[in-house]
């Protein structure tokens, strides 16, 4: 067993004997200590690494107090930190003495009412650090697609934390099909137990953050965001891009608490014939011809319902309605009926 110093029991026993017995051979500290003269001529060979013995100019070895062999033998490292030291605070003032032409120049990079367009993953997470950084009151984000990148996750979950510790709100909207996404919901988690409000839909346009109601930022292409994004300040388009998320926020539902959702509530009249229908594989035109409706009508009524269920194909559909019970749920009214038609229809 080793000493907390780290040095074998034997190497300790012959650096107390070299510190006791000073002027023995190898062979005097071998036969005092009872170890072969091997092992003793070893231990005095880690203990000089260390600095714990010196070679005597007498001959042997004279034994080095432990204060003095570490200030010895970390001298030059020690020196090195400090060199080390030293030139990062130096670098670091030099970086921070360039904050001002920055901020100056971000400035006059856009005015008010302007639409910014920037290219590239890195420029673009750059933007977004910069104006969440400035961001002092709400932020409100939308994510799209089947999954939430986890790249996203990473890069997303530090600045929301930092702005609610700032005091900022936060509204986030996910796609419902994130709920089956476990990063989706470890962040979602992380972020509510720190203060944000966090609801699902089932389609999001396209994904959208909102810094103080003054900025926003949308994707160049919503099917590949690391092309670029463009930086919207016109108070226009804000007014729009507002209404936009307060529209999808409205008609949204808890993200981690679906079974309390308001908008979970099984479908009822044309919409649970529909449904039922649905779930046996039906197609739309056969559908339409059972309930005496038309076929459009019908296809209007299916995509509503997937989009409540955030399911991808008819027989998802029919899966997650079965788990939500919404085919068990009862219907106050018993006979068949048509969904509405669609006013254009009757045109």
């Amino acid at each position: 067993m080793n000493h907390p110093s780290g040095l074998p029991e034997d190497t300790l026993r012959v650096y107390r004997l070299r510190v006791s017995h000073p002027t023995d051979s190898t062979a005097g500290l071998a036969r005092r200590s009872g170890l072969p003269r091997e092992a003793v001529a070893r231990a005095e060979g880690e203990l000089s690494a260390l600095g714990l013995l010196r070679p005597s100019p007498a001959g042997g070895w004279v034994a080095v107090a432990p204060e003095s062999a570490a200030e010895e033998l970390l001298a030059a490292e020690e020196q090195e930190i400090l060199r080390l030291q030293i030139t990062v605070a130096a670098t670091r003032a030099r970086l921070h003495s360039l904050s001002g032409h920055f901020l100056e120049a971000r400035s006059l990079r856009t005015v008010p009412g302007d639409i910014e367009t920037v290219e590239g993953l890195e420029n673009v997470r750059a933007v977004l650090a910069d104006l969440a950084r400035g961001c002092r009151r709400s932020l409100d984000s939308m994510q799209s697609g089947r999954r939430v990148s986890e790249e996203a996750i990473r890069a997303s979950l530090p600045l929301d934390l930092a702005q609610l510790e700032r005091g900022a709100t936060i509204r986030t909207l996910l796609p419902r099909s994130a709920r089956a996404d476990r990063a989706a919901v470890q962040y979602a988690t992380r972020i509510r137990e720190a203060g944000a409000q966090v609801r699902c839909a089932g389609v999001l346009p396209s994904r959208m953050l909102i810094y103080d109601g003054t900025g926003a930022v949308l994707p160049i292409d919503v099917d590949d965001t690391a092309r670029g994004a463009v930086v919207v300040r016109d108070q226009a388009l804000m007014a729009f891009l507002r209404r936009l998320f307060d529209h999808f926020w409205e008609h949204s539902e808890d993200f981690l608490d679906p079974g309390g959702a308001p908008g979970d509530a099984a479908p009822r009249g044309p919409a649970r014939d529909v449904l039922l229908l649905l779930a046996t594989g039906r197609t739309n035109e056969e559908i339409a011809e059972r309930l005496g409706t038309s076929p459009r009508t019908v296809v209007r009524t299916v995509t509503e319902l997937m989009e409540r269920l955030g399911a991808d194909s008819r027989f998802q559909a029919g899966v997650l309605a079965a788990e939500r019970g919404w085919l068990d749920a009862p219907d106050p009214e018993d006979t068949p009926r048509a969904p509405e038609e669609d006013p254009e229809e009757t045109r």
